[in-house]
């Protein structure tokens, strides 16, 4: 595949909208893709999600989903299994991908599905490479300085689509038919589903009791190396861990205090323990 001109591959341009920042705590709310080969779309797949909970009116103002518009729509567990198979074979897309990396790659492992084997394009960074004359490299901005079709910002397909739109432009603008090789070469190198895998984690045994934690909402102790109290004992409600290409952290607040704070895992000097509230 990698040595695979990208012309003759099939893509698929996808979007998560969420109920929150975080995986484990945050829920997908709605998911689609839109897959595109010999310069057209050729199929589509979207659904909204009903969450276990219902969503804070900061988020709906984000993207404009409400609790009355998922009321009735499927369980993620009903839908993903469908969405792996849409994204088999093809080369998936999104814009910001690591954020819906996070969050599908939580889904699958819940469901029992393989990671999928195929490498990501994430348009926002092939996009920082290709149109670097661009004012900004968010996705609207790009749609606006590409002419690109508007649909509707923060809804999963339109976004989805616009995704797919960014990227096929960025390869166009590189040298006859670049290989896939070549594409991430442009965006600083691929991105692969395992690294974003929760389960990898949960099995570490200094960072697995937080990712149990914040699926129970529960408090943990541990040590950790930097912030105000390096080297010593701490205890936190994390409110959600994130696999980041900039270092895996998680985010929480200790007793009695109303701001959250960034850790990275890779300064936790002990194992976390879950402790009871």
């Amino acid at each position: 595949m990698l040595d695979t001109a990208w012309t003759d591959l099939t893509f698929v341009g996808f979007d998560t909208e969420t109920t929150g920042k975080y995986p484990l705590t945050a829920e997908i709310c709605e998911i689609a893709g839109v897959k595109w080969r010999g310069g057209k779309v050729i199929d589509t797949f979207s659904t909204l999600v009903k969450p276990s909970r219902p969503m804070g009116e900061e988020v709906i103002k984000i993207h404009g989903i409400t609790n009355e518009m998922v009321a009735a729509a499927p369980a993620i567990a009903e839908r993903i299994g469908e969405f792996h198979a849409f994204l088999a074979g093809a080369v998936p897309i999104a814009h910001h991908a690591p954020f819906d990396l996070g969050f599908i790659a939580v889904e699958f492992e819940r469901a029992g599905l393989a990671l999928p084997a195929e490498p990501v394009i994430c348009s926002s960074l092939l996009s920082r490479e290709m149109i670097p004359e661009s004012g900004n490299h968010r996705l609207q901005t790009l749609i606006g300085f590409l002419g690109l079709e508007r649909g509707a910002a923060h809804r999963a397909h339109d976004d989805a689509k616009a995704c797919l739109g960014v990227a096929i432009r960025c390869m166009e603008r590189m040298e006859p038919a670049p290989t896939l090789a070549r594409v991430f070469q442009a965006q600083g190198g691929a991105l692969h589903w395992r690294r974003f895998s929760m389960r990898e984690l949960e099995d570490k045994d200094e960072v697995g009791a937080l990712v149990q934690a914040s699926r129970e909402g529960s408090d943990v102790e541990f040590v950790y190396a930097g912030g105000s109290k390096p080297g010593q004992k701490r205890r936190i409600k994390p409110i959600g861990v994130v696999r980041s290409l900039d270092g895996d952290f998680f985010v929480g607040v200790g007793p009695g205090e109303t701001q959250s704070k960034r850790f990275f895992l890779d300064k936790v000097l002990s194992s976390a323990r879950i402790v009871s509230s």
